[in-house]
C-alpha cells in the first residue's frame, strides 16, 4: 500500500506543478517599438533630456549587448559622486538611439557632469564611451556618439 500511496503522491505533485497560468511578464529592457514610442513622447515640462545615437567604428553595436547610460557628477579625482540619471537598453545590431531624461534642479552648479555609456556582452565589458562633458542643465541633441572597444 505504501508504494501505491507514493505513486499517488507523485502524480498529485506533478499535477500541482503543471498549471495553465501564463508566465509573468519578463523584466527585460523595453523592446525596440516600445523604446521608439518612449523616445518620441514629450519630455515633462520640469525635466530635460539628452538625446543622441550610440554607435561604434563599424557603425553598429552588437545585437543583444546590454547598454548602460549614466549622467554622473564627477569629482576632482575623476570619481563618480552622484548619479543624476541612468537608462538601460538592449543593442539591436544597429546604431542605437537614446534619450536620457534628467531633472535640471539636481544638476549642480559649477560641478563637472559627464555622460558615460558602456556595453556589456555576457557580463563582460565590450565597449565604452569616452566621457562626454555636459555643461548646461538643458535639453541637448548630442548627435552620434562613438563607443570604443574596451581594453
Amino acid at each position: 500500500m505504501s508504494a501505491r500511496l507514493l505513486c499517488l503522491s507523485l502524480i498529485a505533485l506533478l499535477a500541482a506543478c503543471s498549471s495553465d497560468k501564463p508566465a509573468p511578464p519578463s523584466q527585460a529592457p523595453q523592446s525596440a517599438p516600445a523604446r521608439a514610442a518612449a523616445a518620441e513622447a514629450p519630455v515633462p515640462a520640469n525635466m530635460r533630456a539628452l538625446t543622441g545615437l550610440l554607435s561604434s567604428r563599424q557603425g553598429y553595436l552588437p545585437a543583444g549587448g546590454e547598454v548602460e547610460l549614466a549622467l554622473l557628477v564627477i569629482d576632482e579625482r575623476d570619481r563618480p559622486q552622484q548619479l543624476l540619471s541612468s537608462e538601460k537598453l538592449i543593442a539591436t545590431g544597429q546604431a542605437l538611439p537614446f534619450r536620457l531624461v534628467f531633472n535640471p534642479q539636481s544638476f549642480p552648479t559649477g560641478a563637472r557632469v559627464e555622460l558615460h555609456a558602456r556595453v556589456s556582452q555576457s557580463g563582460q565589458l565590450a565597449w565604452r564611451l569616452p566621457p562626454v562633458r555636459i555643461t548646461q542643465p538643458e535639453t541637448q541633441a548630442l548627435g552620434e556618439l562613438r563607443l570604443e572597444r574596451a581594453p
